[in-house]
């Protein structure tokens, strides 16, 4: 019985590298090859270069386990190069996040949140997401990023105008991390989704991913049927790589991407799919925007408070605009 062990294929010249499935970048993918045969696995077995920045890992391992009957398998067994000791991911302790819960009255967020909702839905929306208030800036939130198994993944610290409920951006982009502020040594930041903890709290409900911590929180009043959850940026908590979006297997996940990101997200929702996740990507804004609300890069929560939130917004789109 002959016997396999697959490699990241060794830097040679330009060509040996390749285009990333997910990013799109050029000369920044490297393809796993079978050791004995020189052979790719399959194009969109590899890595890209860019970690930070896109984050896709698809292994060997994985691809096997998806694709039980590849033509690798059969009468040849598989060894799979050994990883490299990794670091375990690090976790922040739940009781700053209950010290977080007490200080709601110097939160700016939640002061624009009560511009739209009344005071239990708002009560209701900091107990569910656990939004938390820092004193890094006067006024700043803190989503917290808190896995399936309620493990503290990290803090990201925020602040927001409390009228406009826009982010400031304005002397500098005002965002950060608990870590970071604490100046823990040695963080090993890994995240996952915001809102990852309810996932196992409501197992049959649908899930709806959104990139904003905002929209997430502001989507679920209008639709609680759902569970709503953030990537926290474009690629955010790298959740196209396998250790962020197997929290996703066996549910029904519909994506809503923003208006400038709609082709990225629909190629997101065609990788996963490769995966065997049950995606869907909705079109509601592409249906009903604008080309002004198109340049601004609106989301779902900007269309959404335009109605009452006690009321069938849906009701409205039929009118027409």
């Amino acid at each position: 019985m002959s016997e396999h062990q697959f490699i990241l294929e060794p830097y040679k010249t330009p060509s040996s590298r390749y285009t990333c499935p997910l990013c799109g970048r050029k000369r920044n993918f490297s393809r796993y090859i079978d050791v004995e045969t020189n052979r790719h696995i399959a194009d969109h077995v590899g890595r890209c270069n860019r970690e930070q920045n896109c984050g896709y890992h698809y292994t060997p391992r994985q691809y096997f386990n998806d694709n039980a009957t590849n033509s690798f398998r059969g009468t040849r067994s598989i060894i799979f190069t050994k990883p490299l000791s990794l670091k375990p991911s690090s976790t922040i302790s739940m009781e700053l996040i209950i010290k977080s819960l007490n200080r709601i009255e110097n939160n700016h967020f939640i002061t624009y949140l009560n511009t739209l909702f009344d005071d239990k839905t708002v009560n209701d929306l900091i107990d569910h997401y656990k939004i938390g208030t820092s004193k890094y800036w006067k006024g700043a939130v803190v989503f917290w990023q808190i896995d399936h198994t309620w493990k503290v993944k990290a803090g990201k610290v925020m602040l927001y105008d409390p009228e406009s409920g826009c982010r400031m951006k304005k002397p500098y982009n005002h965002i950060s991390w608990v870590h970071s502020i604490l100046k823990i040594a040695d963080y090993n930041l890994q995240q996952c989704f915001f809102g990852e903890h309810l996932l196992d709290l409501y197992p049959e409900r649908p899930i709806s991913i959104v990139e904003s911590e905002k929209t997430a929180i502001i989507a679920s009043v209008y639709f609680p049927e759902f569970i709503w959850i953030a990537t926290g940026g474009k690629h955010g908590c790298k959740w196209t790589s396998h250790e962020v979006w197997k929290v996703l297997k066996s549910r029904k996940v519909v994506l809503w991407p923003d208006l400038n990101a709609f082709q990225d997200w629909e190629k997101k929702a065609e990788l996963l799919k490769k995966q065997g996740l049950n995606i869907a990507i909705s079109n509601l804004l592409e249906d009903f925007s604008t080309e002004d609300e198109r340049a601004s890069g609106l989301d779902i929560a900007d269309y959404l408070i335009r109605f009452p939130y006690k009321q069938n917004w849906k009701e409205y789109y039929s009118r027409g605009p």
